[in-house]
């Protein structure tokens, strides 16, 4: 890079009016770039997540409604988290295959409401297990790998089925991508998108989101057999190799802001769209800030997803979605 050289080069010229600063910014963050993670509940009415001030579990009746507010700020989809009631989860998660379950009717709500926004469905069994885990249990206590895809296979198809748009695996099992990918070839679902959750790591971040869909003091023991350690940068382009070669449309980070490295990596590496996920312990970290006077919501949140794009994300997942898209319309 060559620069002239003071004064004849005064760096300041380009920040002096908000104008000329818009005129040379390099990173835009619009709402095209948001996707905004909705809980559903079978209950009448919106159910408060204590860990998640803001954020409710919403009701099936609610979706619709949720789903134009989306169009109209310009967010493009939902992204939809099941909180599956306790009598319904089993060692094998089975309610996964229901295509009458919580998720599936979820999407028809938001159908039947618009077509002005796209649906991501969770393609994972923590929600319907008993035990919390992504996937099927041996009876040692160990993560199945190939008996799980199997099993995801089926849960892509019945969300496929339903009318998702975007099927997100975030299991973390190897080859589920691919075995996916083929099973919705052969059942005409060739316009399906999959999204991976390519570089998932075993993070405490996740703490808040396992309340908000009832699998807190559920798991047994941890998830770091399947997901990434955080130690870990370059496993994550090989995940993601893995991957894109067996028919991910584009891949994930997840978490967000700790790993921004690995979202750079990512981006620079593949020609592939990347998204991120600013997760629940992210989210909660903010709004304790701010209920203590220490940061502005309006402010930091924005400067933090300017930071996702500025890395190379080309959307991110955050539950701060709608609020952000409001100020970006403003």
């Amino acid at each position: 890079m060559m620069l002239g050289q003071f004064p004849a080069t005064r760096l300041r010229r380009n920040r002096r009016t908000p104008w000329l600063r818009a005129m040379v910014r390099e990173t835009h963050l619009t709402p095209a770039n948001l996707i905004w993670p909705v809980f559903v509940t079978e209950g009448a009415e919106p159910e408060p997540i204590a860990t998640m001030p803001g954020v409710v579990r919403q009701p099936l009746a609610a979706l619709g409604g949720l789903a134009r507010e989306a169009a109209s700020l310009g967010i493009p989809a939902l992204a939809l988290f099941p909180n599956t009631p306790a009598d319904r989860r089993t060692e094998d998660g089975r309610e996964a295959l229901n295509p009458d379950n919580l998720v599936c009717r979820a999407i028809a709500e938001i159908k039947a409401a618009t077509d002005a926004v796209g649906v991501m469905t969770d393609v994972a069994l923590d929600p319907y297990t008993a035990h919390g885990h992504d996937g099927l249990l041996d009876p040692a206590g160990r993560v199945l790998n190939d008996e799980t895809v199997a099993r995801l296979v089926g849960q892509a198809l019945v969300q496929a089925r339903a009318g998702a748009d975007i099927l997100a695996p975030s299991d973390m099992m190897d080859g589920r991508v691919g075995a996916i990918r083929r099973a919705l070839e052969a059942e005409g679902f060739a316009d399906t998108h999959l999204m991976a959750y390519a570089a998932k790591y075993a993070s405490s971040f996740y703490g808040p989101f396992r309340e908000a869909v009832g699998a807190a003091g559920r798991l047994q023991g941890d998830k770091a057999t399947y997901q990434m350690d955080p130690a870990n940068a370059r496993e994550a382009l090989a995940e993601v190799a893995l991957d894109v070669a067996e028919g991910a449309d584009s891949v994930m980070v997840k978490p967000g802001l700790p790993y921004l490295d690995v979202v750079k990596a990512v981006a620079d590496r593949f020609d592939v769209p990347v998204f991120a996920y600013c997760v629940s312990g992210e989210y909660a970290m903010v709004e304790a800030a701010v209920a203590a006077g220490m940061l502005e919501r309006t402010k930091v949140v924005p400067e933090m997803l300017l930071a996702f794009i500025r890395a190379g994300a080309s959307g991110v997942l955050t539950y701060h979605a709608p609020m952000v898209a409001r100020l970006l319309q403003k």
